[in-house]
């Protein structure tokens, strides 16, 4: 057994626990714990923190910025040991590791209550930069340095300002910091003080920001309110720069305010007399009233009567006789126009115009300048299997059925004789102005004296349509031939399809200069020249013969009827 006076091994290992608060040498690594500085040497500091040996520590490690470590020899302070024992029999302190690790169990605790913390950002990296938290080195992105893309960092840099820590991972090492979350969340802040201090109604004053196809954006003194473009005035804006500029100061009212977005709308217009009111008193239905276009789409036309007020020309409201066209075909934009009010809705804010009714009727005017059994003259537009549509005064078409078109005929023989583009006379039998028709007939010009029906031609005689006379070949040609009525009567041609009902009497070259033949007059070209026919007086002949001698069912044929009926002429 032995003597207190020669303490054993586990006497000096009682006495080392002791000294050590219980915890043996390699309880010390990965700590930080307390020393007290023995010495300074040159650039480092000798510590003791209780260990076999002393440590030494870099003095920049206690330098912070610019400023002195400022140690003396007796200081207390905090190291972490990295290893209780070097190859120099030393041990292994670190003053910025110990920072680390003292910034780290900081950080994780404001991290958990979500605190702020403050940091520094002191270097760039690929994708961001780099934030010292107090010893701990955080990476900050660049998408979170801001609310708004910065071009130049540089007056952000080694300056000491708020972080929101986004992620961290002390196992790895890794901080995720953003400025942009700290900006955001004083921004709303202060956004939800500015809005309570506002009230719907209010009118205040604010400087344009910003200008879109849709509106502008107006500051309101650290908030920002949407100017939209309905809201800028009554009359038609298309677009915000005709009315306002960036940095303008305008004077709006809020017109609302919503609290869940914290979104406010704001306008001009409101602070404008509405010149809707009494707009049914001063625009009654009926008045005639000038406008200008302003907007014309595929239904119609928009048309201003004054500042703040448009009506709508219907496209079924702008012509008379121009059907299923296109609005920009019949006005254009900036035109001043007359038109009438046909209705007026102020609640809705609407008003119905019309073009064509501030016009008169073209139906009632032609009904007046050519009553029924007048004669009027016009261009065959179209021909459809039931007649001939033909363009008269006032830009109105008139019909000539087929059954009023010649006499002694059928409707489809008379039709054929005609051709679109074509001058024809006819005599007025009916206007029905509702329904905006005109009806014409054109064989009744056929009966009675030329004076009554017929048509003065260039060389002054007078023909009617339906008439037979006796013509002189003038000259032949591939296409027909030239002729004259009587010895010194009107010249007019004869197609060669009109020179005989068979293919082979349609020849031209059958016929000589100066052979006399008879034919129809079926019609007048624009200057009046007559145009002759033989089929067409073939097919008058062949009508006449059969109804005067019955068909060719009573047990004669055709070509004895037509013999007996020429024999008897």
């Amino acid at each position: 057994m032995a003597s207190s006076a020669n303490p054993t091994r586990d006497d000096f290992a009682k006495m080392l626990d002791e000294q050590l608060g219980g915890v043996a040498d390699d309880g010390f690594e990965g700590r930080v714990v307390k020393g007290t500085i023995t010495a300074i040497e040159n650039d480092k500091a000798v510590i003791d923190v209780g260990l076999k040996s002393e440590g030494r520590v870099p003095l920049r490690e206690f330098a912070r910025g610019e400023d002195s470590h400022g140690l003396k020899v007796g200081d207390e302070v905090e190291v972490y040991v990295d290893r209780v024992e070097n190859a120099d029999g030393e041990a292994m302190l670190s003053r910025d590791r110990a920072r680390r690790e003292a910034a780290w169990d900081k950080l994780e605790s404001e991290f958990g209550e979500g605190k702020r913390v403050e940091g520094v950002i002191f270097g760039r990296v690929k994708g961001g930069f780099t934030v010292d938290l107090d010893g701990a080195v955080a990476f900050l992105p660049g998408s979170q340095v801001d609310i708004r893309p910065v071009r130049d960092v540089q007056p952000l840099m080694d300056v000491p300002q708020p972080f929101q820590i986004l992620k961290m991972d002390r196992r790895r090492g890794n901080i995720v910091v953003s400025r942009r979350a700290v900006l955001e969340e004083t921004r709303a802040e202060q956004r939800s003080e500015l809005i309570d201090k506002l009230s719907e109604g209010q009118i205040l004053d604010g400087v344009v920001k910003n200008i879109t196809d849709y509106g502008a954006f107006v500051d309101l003194g650290g908030i920002d309110g949407l100017l939209h473009v309905t809201d800028m005035s009554y009359k038609r804006v298309n677009h915000p720069s005709e009315v306002i500029a960036i940095g303008d100061t305008v004077t709006v009212q809020i017109i609302r305010i919503n609290q869940d977005t914290q979104r406010i709308s704001l306008g001009m217009k409101q602070l404008e007399s509405d010149p809707w009111e009494g707009a049914a008193v001063k625009y009654p239905v009926g008045a005639k009233l000038s406008g200008t276009v302003t907007n014309i789409t595929e239904y119609g036309a928009f048309v201003e009567l004054e500042a703040g007020i448009e009506g709508l020309v219907h496209v079924s409201e702008m012509s008379w006789t121009k059907k299923n066209v296109h609005p920009g075909k019949i006005v254009s934009t900036s035109q001043e126009v007359e038109v009438m009010v046909l209705e007026v809705d102020s609640d809705k804010r609407r008003i119905s115009l019309g073009l064509k009714q501030a016009q008169q009727n073209p139906w009632e005017a032609f009904a007046e300048k050519h009553p029924v059994g007048s004669t009027v003259e016009g261009e065959v537009k179209n021909a459809t299997e039931f007649g001939l549509f033909i363009g008269l005064d006032g830009d109105v078409d008139g019909m000539v059925h087929m059954s009023d078109i010649a006499w002694g005929i059928s409707g489809e023989d008379a039709l054929a004789l005609h051709r679109k583009g074509e001058m024809v006379s006819a005599v007025v039998l009916d206007v029905d102005v509702e329904k905006e028709r005109i009806s014409l007939g054109m064989k009744q010009l056929e009966r009675g004296a030329p004076a009554a029906g017929g048509v003065s031609t260039a060389s002054g005689s007078s023909l009617r349509r339906g008439e037979v006379v006796t013509v002189t070949v003038l000259e032949v040609r591939d296409g027909g031939l030239e002729v004259q009525a009587g010895d010194d009567g009107a010249t007019g041609f004869i197609k060669r399809s009109d020179l005989g009902r068979d293919r082979d009497e349609q020849r031209p070259d059958r016929f000589q200069v100066g052979q006399k033949l008879d034919a129809m007059v079926t019609g007048f070209d624009r200057s009046k020249k007559p145009n002759f026919s033989v089929k067409a007086r073939q097919l008058a002949e062949e009508k006449e013969a059969v109804e005067q001698y019955g068909s060719s069912d009573s047990g004669a044929s055709l070509g004895d009827i037509l013999g007996e009926a020429l024999k008897n002429r």
